[in-house]
C-alpha cells in the first residue's frame, strides 16, 4: 500500500461512503461485479461516472469501473467539476495524493506540472493548486480505483470552474498532449439533471447521453444553453471527450443509466447518473 507524506485528508469517508475499509471494499466490490458490460469493440481511453454518494451512484458507476477490469494503466486523468466556492476556472490538488479507507492514492506531479504548462500557454490561465479541499467528485472515484486495479498507479486530479467551451477544449488538448507517450486512462466525473421529475429528468439526460455517444461536447453546452440536458461536470465531460478524440477516440458506448429514484423510491426530484466507455 503506497504511503504518502501529505496526503488530503478525506472529508468523505463515513458520510458519502463507508468509512470501514473493509465494509467499504465489500461494497464497491458488490458494485462492479452486479455490472453486467456488454462487449466493447475497441480500446477503452476513458469513461464517464457519476459521483454521488455511493449509495446513489454506486450501482451505475459500477458499470464504468467493471469496464476498467484487466487494464493496468500506469495514470489515471480524473476530470470533475468544482462544486465549492472557489474562483480560479482549473484546479488541482497541492497534496501528493488523496486518503481513503483504502490507502493514499498519490498524484503525479509531474504530468500535472506538463498539463499545466501547455495549458497556461495557450491560455494564459494558471491550473491553481489547493489544500484541503472538501470537493467530492474526484475523491468519489478513487475507492472504485483502488478495487478494480491491483497494480500501482498514480493520478491527476483536475477539477474544473470554467463554462467556456474554448477554454476546456484547450484544456483537454494539454491532456492528450501530455498522455500520449504514456499508458493512460481518462475519467469524467460528472452527474446529470439535478431535482426534475423523473420522466423529465430522463428525457433531458437522454440528451447528455446522445451528446457524449457522437463524441460532441459542443452538443453538451448548447443543451445547456437550450435547457434541454444537463450535466454538473459539463466542462470534465467536455475536456475529456476532447482529450480522447485527440488521442483517437472514434466511439462512445453507453453502458448503463439510472437515476436516484431507483434508490429512495421518490420519483419527484431525482438526480441522473450515466456510466459511459468512450473507445478507440
Amino acid at each position: 500500500m503506497t504511503q504518502l507524506t501529505d496526503p488530503r485528508p478525506s472529508p468523505l469517508a463515513g458520510r458519502w461512503y463507508p468509512g470501514d475499509s473493509q465494509t467499504l471494499a465489500q461494497s464497491v466490490d458488490k458494485y462492479i461485479a452486479d455490472a453486467e458490460i456488454p462487449e466493447i469493440p475497441g480500446e477503452i481511453l476513458a469513461v464517464v461516472a457519476p459521483h454521488a454518494g455511493h449509495t446513489y451512484s454506486g450501482p451505475v458507476a459500477g458499470y464504468a469501473f467493471a469496464a476498467l477490469q484487466g487494464l493496468t494503466p500506469d495514470l489515471v486523468v480524473i476530470a470533475s467539476p468544482m462544486h465549492q466556492p472557489y474562483l480560479e476556472p482549473v484546479l488541482t490538488s497541492a497534496h501528493d495524493g488523496y486518503h481513503t479507507p483504502l490507502g493514499d492514492v498519490p498524484i503525479n506531479r509531474e504530468i500535472v506540472q506538463e498539463i499545466a504548462q501547455t495549458f497556461q500557454a495557450k491560455t494564459g490561465i494558471e491550473i491553481a493548486a489547493v489544500r484541503n479541499d472538501r470537493e467530492h467528485s474526484i475523491e468519489i472515484e478513487l475507492p472504485f480505483l483502488q478495487r478494480v486495479f491491483s497494480h500501482p498507479f498514480q493520478i491527476v486530479p483536475l477539477m474544473i470552474r470554467s463554462q467556456e467551451p474554448q477554454i476546456i477544449q484547450e484544456l483537454g488538448a494539454a491532456i492528450a498532449e501530455a498522455l500520449k507517450p504514456r499508458s493512460a486512462i481518462l475519467i469524467a466525473s460528472t452527474d446529470l439533471s439535478h431535482f426534475y421529475p423523473a420522466q423529465v429528468a430522463e428525457i433531458l439526460d437522454k440528451t447528455i447521453i446522445q451528446a457524449i455517444t457522437a463524441l460532441n461536447p459542443e452538443e453538451i453546452f448548447q443543451a445547456e444553453r437550450e435547457k434541454k440536458g444537463f450535466a454538473c461536470g459539463k466542462g470534465a465531460l467536455a475536456a475529456v471527450i476532447w482529450a480522447a478524440k485527440a488521442l483517437g477516440a472514434t466511439s462512445a458506448h453507453h453502458l448503463h443509466y439510472a437515476h436516484s429514484g431507483a434508490v429512495t423510491g421518490d420519483n419527484r426530484e431525482v438526480v441522473g447518473y450515466a456510466a459511459m466507455a468512450i473507445i478507440k
